[in-house]
This record gives C-alpha cells, sequence and structure tokens, in this order.
C-alpha cells in the first residue's frame, strides 16, 4: 500500500480521533505545519497592518489559523474531518469553523475574503474515494466557488504535495478553467527533506510570482511554473507583444541564451518558419 495518506483512506476516516490528536500533541509536527502557514500568509502579499478576513481551507486542528490570528487577522476555517474540527474547539481557536467537504463547494458569498491558504488538504481532492466522484469536477467546483467567494486582486495560496506531474497538470488545469492565474513556487527545490510546492493562485489576472526560497536569484527561473489563460495570450496579440512559438519570439528567447552565455545556434532565413506536414 502506498504510504501516502490520501491513498489509505478518505480524509474523514484517516483523520480520526487518533490522527487528529497527533496534531495537537506532536511538537515536530505542529512546528512544520506552522512554518508552512507562515510562509503561505507570505506569499499572500497582504496589506501591513491591515486585518484581513481569510479562509484556511483544510484547517484541520486549526494550527494554520492560529498562524492568522497572531498576525492580526480574521480567519474561517473549512475541513472535512469532524475529528480535526473538534481538536481545534478544544484548542479554542479563535476562528469560525465549518465541516464541509471542498470538493462539493464553499458555500460564501460573492467576495467574502481577502485571501486563502491552504496547508497540506488540495491534493486530497485528487482522489476519487466514491464512485460519484469525478476528481476534475470536483477540483473545478471547489475553484470556482472559491474564485467566487475572494475579493478581486486577493490571493488563495495552497501548500500542498504533489504525487506527480500529471497531478499538477490537473490542479492547474481546473484552476485556470475557474477564472484563476497563477503558477507554482517551489522552495529549497534542491533538498529532499525541506523542498515544498505551493500553488498561487490570483484573481487580479496574471501577475509576477513570489520569489522561491532557497534559490539564488540568478537561477529561480526553473522554479517558477507559471500558467496564464487564453485571454492573456489574445491580449498579448492585441498589445503587439510577439505571440509565443513565433518568429519575434524565437528569436527574442535566442537572444537571451546568447546572453546567458549558453550556446545557439545561428539567426537564419529558416529560424521560426514552420515546417510542411507530411502524411505517410
Amino acid at each position: 500500500m502506498s504510504g501516502r495518506p490520501e491513498h489509505q483512506a478518505p480524509p474523514e476516516i484517516f483523520y480520526g480521533e487518533d490522527e487528529a490528536r497527533k496534531y495537537s500533541r506532536n511538537t515536530r509536527m505542529m512546528e512544520i505545519q506552522l512554518t508552512m502557514s507562515e510562509r503561505a500568509v507570505e506569499l499572500l502579499c497582504l496589506p501591513e497592518n491591515q486585518p484581513c478576513h481569510l479562509i484556511d481551507l483544510g484547517c484541520g486542528s486549526g494550527l494554520s489559523g492560529e498562524t492568522l490570528t497572531e498576525q492580526g487577522h480574521i480567519w474561517t476555517g473549512v475541513d472535512i474531518s469532524s475529528a480535526m474540527l473538534g481538536v481545534a474547539k478544544e484548542r479554542e481557536v479563535e476562528g469560525d469553523l465549518l465541516l464541509g467537504d471542498l470538493g462539493q463547494g464553499l458555500p460564501f458569498r460573492a467576495g467574502a475574503f481577502d485571501g486563502a491558504i491552504s496547508i497540506s488538504a488540495l491534493q486530497w481532492l485528487c482522489n476519487a474515494d466514491q464512485r460519484s466522484h469525478n476528481p476534475a469536477k470536483r477540483l473545478y467546483i471547489f475553484f470556482s466557488s472559491l474564485y467566487s467567494c475572494l475579493s478581486r486582486g486577493s490571493r488563495a495560496i495552497f501548500q500542498f504535495y504533489p504525487e506527480n506531474s500529471s497531478q499538477v497538470e490537473l490542479i492547474t488545469s481546473q484552476a485556470m478553467k475557474a477564472g484563476f492565474t497563477g503558477g507554482l513556487v517551489v522552495d529549497y527545490p534542491n533538498s529532499t527533506k525541506a523542498k515544498k510546492f505551493f500553488l498561487c493562485l490570483m484573481t487580479g489576472g496574471q501577475q509576477p510570482l513570489p520569489a522561491a526560497l532557497g534559490v539564488d536569484s540568478r537561477e529561480d527561473a526553473p522554479n517558477h511554473v507559471a500558467f496564464s489563460q487564453k485571454r492573456d495570450r489574445v491580449k498579448q496579440l492585441r498589445s503587439g507583444k510577439a505571440p509565443k512559438k513565433s518568429r519575434d519570439w524565437i528569436l527574442e528567447k535566442k537572444e537571451r541564451r546568447r546572453r546567458q552565455g549558453k550556446e545557439t545556434r545561428d539567426d537564419s532565413k529558416f529560424t521560426g518558419r514552420k515546417r510542411p506536414s507530411h502524411v505517410w
């Protein structure tokens, strides 16, 4: 059996009474959760000295919510495990708590929140725990409802553990379909233990991704995986920018490689020319 928790049982079963207690007793687990929560809040880029109303998706026992409280924010937490929420109530967290399945959507009014964070929860939506579950549809329903209840210009930050590149593609494609822009920020990409994936989603159009931690500023490009929507490509065309794969785009890319000292083929009249297709 896989060692990944989401392959062992549905979240409402896996996070039963015994597992939930670990999040209030295991010091190392608590420290890791708090560190990731602080990083998620940092990536939200919230206004300084201004309390915000945030939503904690998969809030569990309220550890991440405590980080929000410490930084002066008001928060609402949603989780599918009643046992985890029970521990959160025992710990007397200050946020409002809601029992709910993220895959069924969020029941909040439009523009209710100034941002969202989620720690170690997103990968659970990629599983089909019931016959009626379709991961792609559940992700779309979730992201669509999240997009609706966030104020325009706000962000949603998901720390998660992707199983493979296909899972990342599944998640990002449904987020784009729902209206988000953004991409992945990978902290400490060269470390086996410290490496962390953060999906940064934005509601105000395409924006620069935050810098990754543990990366030389000259080498951080591979650690930012951005995605854009078709409408962004249309805007590029309208603004006069060279569309991707065009001759001008290729020439600009080759010039950047030369400036970086990388080996690059010389330009010619064939650069960027489409090759004729052949049918055999």
